[in-house]
């Protein structure tokens, strides 16, 4: 080998190596960016590939018992109709916790909408086309809420969390996906707490 086709072949090594590691730092935004477009779009065979559902469902039991639990602490010097219907609500968070386990629920997480833990509460569901044999006339566009802020980046090596926050006073809450395999992510948990 000459010392021409050493350094050629000395470059593109270090040039390979050089892109495995970048494509290795950007797996999680390459991820968060798939899940979310698969989750708007309803595509729920590549948002099962993305979200590791019983993790997830667990994490939003755990957050949602979480945020009611400070809620009827907050209520219990107030008003005591308002703690029985947080207790109500704790009652009901099962359901609430598998409507968002879905992919319409991490459609909902993933574009600024996490679960309040209200009774009854379920992710929005995407607006329909309007039926033009029931409208008599052109339907204002709603107007479009304004989208979150969103931070995202590594927690550790093996955990990415993206961050919603609405205002500056509004509260913030985060998707936390975790590192399976060297260039795979799943969506596992959400802190409602930020």
């Amino acid at each position: 080998m000459t010392r021409t086709t050493r350094s050629v072949f000395v470059a593109l090594v270090v040039i390979v190596v050089v892109a495995a590691l970048g494509f290795v730092y950007a797996s999680p935004y390459i991820a968060l960016d798939r899940v979310k477009r698969a989750a708007d779009a309803r595509d729920a065979q590549t948002v099962n590939e993305y979200v590791d559902f019983p993790a997830l469902r667990d994490s939003l039991k755990q957050q949602v018992t979480e945020l009611l639990t400070r809620r009827i602490d907050i209520q219990k010097s107030g008003n005591p109709l308002a703690v029985i219907g947080a207790m109500i609500g704790a009652a009901l968070v099962g359901p609430l916790v598998d409507s968002y386990a879905t992919p319409d629920g991490v459609a909902a997480i993933l574009n600024g909408i996490p679960p309040r833990g209200d009774p009854g509460e379920r992710p929005p569901v995407p607006s329909a086309a309007s039926d033009s044999s029931v409208a008599s006339g052109p339907v204002p566009a709603p107007e479009a809420p304004k989208p979150p802020q969103t931070t995202a980046g590594y927690r550790s090596f093996n955990t990415f969390v993206v961050t919603y926050q609405h205002g500056a006073g509004d509260a913030r809450y985060s998707a936390i996906f975790r590192r399976s395999g060297l260039v795979s992510w799943r969506l596992v948990a959400v802190d409602l707490n930020g």
